[in-house]
């Protein structure tokens, strides 16, 4: 795994540790990570703060040409709202933990042109399938059921 893998997978340590969804994510900007962020949805009472629109959010406002430059690690596939921000701002690159657990929107992502590499991560995909087991609830809540 990859530094910029293993750093969105602290993130999403880090959310399981405060009693939310296990997704984290980081933005990297020329070998660098800008952004980090995971789901707080459940921790901040939010309906919008999912790991990698926290990881933009801790980027702060960058002009449009840093996005396009950037890649987002997210250990989960992003869902419409966070696809719908990296097309917004022209991410071209995503690399992705494992979507097992949830397909999120990569046909959307790949038809807008946006790369996606999928690393079906055996660790990300047993975390959340024992997250989805033990609180499913809240992750049913995180992806709209």
């Amino acid at each position: 795994m990859n530094e910029f893998m293993q750093a969105a997978l602290e993130e999403a340590r880090k959310s399981l540790a405060e009693g939310g969804v296990p997704i984290g994510s980081v933005l990297v900007h020329r070998s660098r990570i800008v952004g980090r962020g995971h789901n707080q949805r459940h921790q901040q009472g939010s309906v919008i703060l999912h790991a990698e629109m926290a990881a933009l959010e801790d980027a702060g406002r960058q002009p449009a040409s840093f996005y396009r430059e950037a890649v987002i690690y997210t250990t989960l596939s992003p869902c419409p709202m966070c696809s719908g921000a990296i097309l917004l701002y022209g991410i071209p690159r995503v690399v992705i933990g494992e979507n097992r657990s949830f397909l999120g929107d990569e046909a959307h992502l790949e038809a807008s042109g946006v790369s996606l590499e999928v690393m079906d991560d055996s660790y990300c995909r047993e975390m959340m399938k024992a997250f989805i087991s033990e609180h499913p609830e809240l992750w049913n809540e995180d992806i709209g059921e």
